[in-house]
């Protein structure tokens, strides 16, 4: 349980501890790093691809729709049934996939750096659940990646699988319009703008990932793949990745 939560079994109370629990985690203000990406978003900038505040829109709505729903989202969404089974070697392979469909290493770096950060996190932020140290032990023996640390996290925080991927996706946007706004760059109110139109996506976006099993995972993004590489050797950047 994070520290200073009162224990009880009052169904309200353990609902609010869980939810309160699940913004934590999906906050881009926890340490794990995530403010210092932007996922190709400044590379496709440079290119003139998301050059002004419709462009970047259009840009995190497909990104929204195209990988993080049919990748990331519906990860979690599965890894969260595995950790509830203790089901490790669905953990490995689920992660095993997240790994192997980074196509640069920028994607690949972020996802390890924020997997293993989040792991650090948890292991000085109990959470309500016996075998939480146990399972970060676990997924730490791997390259942990950070849907699957967030899935091990969130599990244990209770929330119900569709707040969990709400809350997932509501933090990568709210990410991912930060990036915008510093390097498009962008005023406050067209960031807001933006928010709001990912926010109204996402819940289609969520029930996309809900539906998706394993066998139908996709991560096939090429131009954001080429952009990320060029990323990696571009001029002048904010970010990471």
């Amino acid at each position: 349980m994070v520290p200073g939560a009162a224990t009880t079994t009052d169904p309200q109370t353990m609902l609010d501890t869980s939810l309160i629990q699940l913004m934590w985690l999906a906050s881009p203000a926890l340490p794990i790093g995530g403010f210092s990406y932007s996922e190709g978003l400044e590379a496709a900038v440079d290119a003139q691809y998301a050059a002004s505040e419709a462009d970047a829109r259009a840009w995190l709505l497909d990104q929204l729709h195209v990988t993080l729903a049919r990748s990331d989202l519906a990860v979690v969404a599965l890894a969260m049934q595995a950790w509830g089974c203790g089901d490790h070697t669905d953990i490995a392979r689920l992660n095993a996939w997240v790994l192997q469909t980074r196509e640069s290493a920028e994607l690949r770096a972020q996802t390890e750096q924020m997997g293993r950060s989040l792991l650090e996190w948890l292991r000085n932020h109990q959470m309500d659940g016996r075998d939480l140290q146990a399972d970060v032990a676990t997924l730490a023996a791997m390259d942990p990646s950070y849907p699957l640390a967030f899935a091990l996290a969130a599990h244990h925080s209770q929330a119900p699988a569709r707040a969990v991927l709400l809350a997932f996706a509501f933090g990568w946007a709210e990410n991912m319009v930060q990036a915008a706004i510093k390097s498009v760059p962008l005023g406050q109110s067209a960031g807001q703008r933006i928010l709001a139109a990912l926010a109204a996506d996402i819940p289609q976006a969520v029930d996309r990932a809900l539906a998706t099993p394993f066998d139908e995972l996709q991560a096939f993004s090429p131009m954001l793949a080429i952009l990320s590489a060029r990323h990696e050797v571009q001029y002048s950047r904010l970010f990471r990745s």
